[in-house]
């Protein structure tokens, strides 16, 4: 098949927002040390009608994480720190929390810190709001427990990834973005990327990002974060093949660097997780693959590579509704069509079991009116006041809906992402002192009520 047909076949995958009223994406295909194919599609600015074009600005998203892995490893083996070093040797103002975390904890997200994302949140910061590096490593310093022993879990946390870039700074005396920009975007010639530390930094050619919106419009995904290590990293699609090809012919890094940058984590009991340092090691149909995808505000990225036929595709959007990683897959199926293994059709799924309906008993309003009250976490400097409504108990912030409780068993479910799941506390004599939140990145976080 010619270069011609496969990309028609590859722009036909990106036709539904290859429009001039359609935020968009840019793409780019690797093969044998070599850039086959680049191209945008669709609009990087819905305002003033700016097409994307191989040469647009992202805010990658997590895909940044693989190169704060990259710093940390290049500074290990120059002997400036220990992947097994005590993360408070290096940054002694975090807690010490009765337990070692290591720099290996950051990198392989075992650490037990809580992800800076929903504890913000659960704190009244909105994902519009300025959220600065030095933001969410106060909010770090104030964290009173872990959400597990480290190493006994494999938990993602963004966290874990801002003190690996705070750990570069220390270490080396440059800023985050000084020391990559010295030492991995200049060497590669990767013009167009950098850390972003300043969210109110001028950036030519950048695109917007935008959330879909009923009808089938779209509105501007504001983004003032600067989350260095975790996130971002703002590139370009032509930038980030010229790092695809630097894990098969490294001009950068010593091939030690980039072999251990694969080794993937292995936790307390022995078992092996699929996340390495900044990478995920996986396969597809067959294949090995490594890669990792990114989402923040409505940018949405992924980067993925298949080592054995020196392939990859890195894809960059701008709309929140993309699902990047399921793009990068169908164009790995067009150019590797020849090597893809042969996959029988699986075995349809069982229908799972009915499981009884054990809903509780609702509690009376005597017994609601025990946990009204104001509850306060130090950890986050933060209020939540528990009031009876209607259906039960509702949760009241100053900056957040109101949050309705239901009542299951011997907790309380909430109906919002980041106030999952909550387990009143109570002293020996059965009054209620707190409550524990738990779910998603965040467990037992105390709250403690409030006398009056």
């Amino acid at each position: 098949m010619t270069h011609k047909t496969l990309e028609a076949k590859v722009d036909q995958l990106f036709a539904e927002w290859d429009k001039p009223d359609s935020p968009g994406a840019a793409l780019a295909v690797t093969r044998d040390g070599e850039v086959i194919y680049k191209q945008g599609y669709g609009t990087a600015n819905l305002e003033y009608d700016i097409p994307i074009t191989p040469a647009t600005i992202f805010d990658i998203a997590s895909v940044s994480k693989q190169f704060a892995a990259f710093a940390i490893t290049t500074l290990s083996r120059g002997g400036k720190l220990s992947l097994d070093d005590n993360i408070r040797v290096h940054l002694p103002d975090v807690p010490d929390f009765g337990s070692t975390i290591t720099i290996r904890h950051l990198l392989h997200h075992t650490s037990g810190l809580r992800d800076w994302v929903q504890s913000l949140v659960i704190a009244g910061v909105a994902m519009e709001d300025v959220i600065s590096f030095k933001h969410i490593l106060k909010m770090a310093r104030h964290q009173k427990s872990l959400n597990f022993e480290p190493g006994e879990a494999y938990l993602y946390s963004n966290t874990g990834y801002n003190l690996l870039a705070e750990i570069v700074e220390r270490v080396t005396g440059d800023s985050f973005r000084e020391w990559t920009n010295a030492n991995i975007f200049k060497p590669l010639a990767m013009t167009n990327s950098h850390f972003h530390d300043d969210h109110q930094m001028i950036l030519k050619n950048r695109a917007y990002s935008y959330q879909v919106v009923e009808n089938g419009a779209f509105k501007h995904a504001v983004n003032n974060t600067t989350a260095l290590g975790s996130s971002s990293l703002y590139s370009t699609v032509e930038d980030l093949a010229k790092w695809i090809l630097n894990f098969d012919d490294t001009q950068i890094g010593e091939q030690t660097v980039i072999d251990q940058m694969h080794q993937r984590g292995v936790l307390n009991n022995g078992e092996q997780i699929s996340y390495a340092l900044g990478l995920s090691i996986g396969e597809y149909r067959g294949l090995k693959t490594v890669g990792h995808s990114g989402s923040w505000r409505g940018f949405r990225s992924h980067l993925i590579r298949f080592p054995d036929q020196k392939f990859g595709v890195v894809i960059l959007c701008n709309l929140d509704t993309f699902n990047p990683l399921s793009l990068a897959e169908k164009v790995a199926d067009i150019y590797l069509t020849d090597v893809l293994a042969l996959v029988e059709a699986s075995e349809p799924e069982k229908a799972a079991e009915p499981t009884e309906d054990t809903k509780s008993e609702p509690l009376t309003p005597e017994q609601l009116a025990e946990f009204e009250g104001d509850y306060y976490t130090e950890e986050l400097d933060t209020t939540y006041t528990i009031a009876i409504s209607e259906n039960g108990l509702v949760a009241k912030h100053i900056r957040h809906d109101d949050i309705s409780l239901t009542y299951a068993d011997d907790h309380f479910l909430g109906n919002t992402w980041f106030f999952p799941k909550i387990h009143f506390t109570r002293d020996d004599t059965g009054q209620v002192t707190g409550f524990r939140l738990t779910g998603g990145r965040v467990r037992n976080l105390r709250f403690e009520k409030k006398t009056r």
